[in-house]
């Protein structure tokens, strides 16, 4: 039986990960397995390996066969060079302390790699981030000049309606002023008209008046003359 280890997928739709498996190689790819050894989730950057070393390297060294990216996975994690480094111990080409000598030194340089790896990623997300907030600071600015801008106009524009609405009042005013100014004059020349009509016929009636006694007068001295005659 061709034992493989492989992957077996788990998650939802664009949200996959995987379990690292030992499984039959006739068996479906999410079907049975034998064991599982280990977790592998590619959404993360870097992506998140969990694997359990030591089964890893129980079944490579009884004949499991990896497939491809789990070929890689092992890799990454150091399980093939750990094996290649013992089948040197076992062909005798070095003992197994300098073996985990060069395992520890490789280890180390693996793992520096991927700090490095990590703080650049981080810096870059940083570099990425101030990039957008300094766009979004810029667009902010632009669009709070934009509504001063606009303000301004308005306030402008209500300040030139408010003149001019005042300007329209104080010009009805002063005609206003001025018509009444011209009613007065006219008024006052009238009043005088009146009161010296109103006095040229008080004149007159007073006239009439004093005339008419004299008449009885004259005639009622006439009358005592005519009757001695008689």
């Amino acid at each position: 039986m061709a034992v493989k280890i492989r992957l077996a997928r788990k998650g939802r739709k664009k949200l996959a990960y995987y379990h690292i498996v030992v499984a039959d190689s006739r068996s479906p790819r999410d079907g049975r397995y034998i064991e599982k050894i280990g977790t592998y989730n590619p959404i993360t950057n870097p992506a998140t390996i969990e694997l359990d070393f030591d089964k890893a390297m129980g079944w490579l060294q009884n004949g499991a066969i990896p497939t491809d990216t789990c070929r890689a996975i092992l890799s990454y994690k150091g399980v093939l060079i750990k094996k290649h480094l013992l089948e040197g111990v076992k062909k005798g080409a070095f003992d197994e302390a300098e073996a985990n000598r060069r395992f520890e030194a490789w280890l180390k340089e693996h793992d520096a790699k991927v700090e490095a790896k990590k703080s650049g990623l981080e810096k870059s997300y940083n570099d990425e981030m101030e990039n957008r907030l300094a766009i979004e600071k810029g667009i902010n600015e632009e669009r709070a000049a934009r509504i001063a801008k606009r303000n301004a106009e308005l306030a402008a524009q209500a300040k030139a309606e408010t003149e001019e609405t005042a300007s329209g009042e104080s010009a009805a005013e002063a005609t206003a002023e001025e018509a009444t100014t011209a009613e007065e004059p006219a008024s006052e020349a009238a009043a005088e008209e009146v009161a010296t009509d109103e006095v040229a016929e008080g004149k007159t009636e007073d006239a009439g008046e004093e005339q008419a006694p004299v008449a009885e007068d004259t005639a009622s001295e006439e009358t005592p003359d005519e009757k001695p005659q008689e």
